[in-house]
Parts: structure tokens; sequence; C-alpha cells
């Protein structure tokens, strides 16, 4: 289910930005991805959400991750790898599924990640995960 269409995404402010090869919705303590069908995730797509991301959320953010696999598409795990010892954002993350395809794809995400990622089957599920985070629930 696309985050605009869900019942959650009404309870939540949400800023949306659409790039050439999917579509991203910053909430205050988290990132929904949607990517386009059929796309290749790059390193060149990832480093434009690094750099989306960062501009809506500053340098120093802390955030979640949800990638909401609504369309088919393929990446490189070990991607993953590299983003992590670049960079440190991202606290944990959340695979969204939807056919076996997208849980296996999220299974070696799973693999590559070196922060928590969880796998899911609803776009609720994964929300309500992030935000019961032990670093979200801190008071600063």
């Amino acid at each position: 289910m696309l985050f605009e269409n869900s019942s959650i995404s009404k309870k939540h402010t949400y800023t949306k930005k659409t790039l050439d090869f999917g579509t991203f919705y910053f909430s205050e303590k988290f990132v929904v991805s949607e990517m386009n069908d059929g796309i290749h995730l790059s390193w060149n797509k990832i480093s434009q959400i690094i750099e989306i991301v960062q501009a809506h959320y500053g340098e120093d953010c802390r955030v979640g991750y949800i990638s909401n696999k609504v369309n088919s598409y393929s990446f490189e795990p070990n991607h993953w790898a590299l983003f992590f010892e670049n960079y440190d954002f991202v606290i944990a993350s959340v695979s969204v599924y939807y056919s076996e395809l997208s849980y296996n794809n999220a299974t070696l995400e799973k693999i590559f990640s070196k922060k928590s990622l969880k796998r899911s089957d609803s776009i609720e599920e994964a929300i309500s995960w992030i935000l019961n985070l032990e670093e979200f629930k801190k008071v600063h």
C-alpha cells in the first residue's frame, strides 16, 4: 500500500519529495521511501537520497528509514555496508514487503545492514516499530 493511501499517513505530518526514481515522505522521526517500478537503485541514486534527507533534517539528523517496497526494483545489497561505513544518521530500518521477492530482498538487506533492520508486511507496523525505538523515547 502506498504511504499516502494508508490510514496511518493521515496521523502524521509529512513533507513529500519526488525524485525521478522514487518518492520520499519526511515525517518528524522517519523517512518513507517508495522506489519506482523497474529502477536500479545505484550508489548515485543513494547519494541523492542522502542529500535530500540531510537537506530536510540537517547534517546531524537521526531518523528511522522505511523502505516501502510497493514496486519491484533492483539494488546491490553491499551498498548497505558502504552506506554505514560513511553515514550514521539512520537509527534503524524497516523493509515493508508485499511479495515473496521483496521479502527475499529485505532478507538480503538485513544480512548486509550494520543497524537493526526489521521486515514487515504493513506500513502501519513499520511506522509503529520505528516510533517505539528506545532512541526516540528518550526525553531531550
